[in-house]
Formats: C-alpha cells, structure tokens, sequence
C-alpha cells in the first residue's frame, strides 16, 4: 500500500511538471486602470490557485474560531460540572477486632 501511494504521489507530479512544461509561453494579464501582468501562463494559474486556496481558508476562519469557542465552552461546563458534583458516600469503617453481635 505504501509503494501504491508514492506511486500516486510521483504520477501527480510528472502530471503538473508535464502541465508545467507544456504552458510556458507569456500571457498577459490585464488589471483595472491600465495595469498589466506579463508572466508565464502556468505562473499565472498557480497564483490563481494560490489565491482561491488563501481565499477559502480564510472565509473559514470564523466558523473555526466559532467552533472552538463552542468546544471550549463545552469542556468548561463539563469539569465545572465534575466539579460541582457531590462525592459518593463512603462506607462507614468497620471494626473487625469487635465480636459479631449475640454471641
């Protein structure tokens, strides 16, 4: 199974470097006001990759933030909880020098 995914790993990447390879020429990438980017186009789609990647982790980011708020809450109730429960009564010590009763 181990050689199985580093056989998976080493295909996907002769798949980009091939990607790579075949989507050198320059584009050109035109902005607001004028600005241009000349770059090559597989430098061109990574940034927009890049970018979509940074873009989405980042709209997730409050919900983490919500979600481990609420965790942490969760756990705090819970061992303000353990905390606030009574003990268990203990048995009462007996006394096993003292004869049984009746005899």
């Amino acid at each position: 199974m181990k050689y199985l995914l580093w056989l998976l790993k080493a295909a996907i990447f002769f798949t980009l470097f091939a990607f790579a390879l075949n989507n050198q020429q320059d584009v050109t990438v035109h902005f607001f006001f004028g600005t241009q980017w000349r770059a090559p186009l597989v430098l061109v789609v990574l940034t927009a990759f890049a970018a979509g990647l940074t873009t989405g982790v980042l709209g997730m980011v409050p919900r983490w933030w919500k979600h481990r708020a609420a965790a942490r809450q969760a756990q705090d109730q819970l061992s303000l909880r353990d905390r606030q429960a009574p003990l268990p009564p203990q048995p009462a010590p007996t006394n096993d020098s003292a004869p049984p009763h009746g005899i």
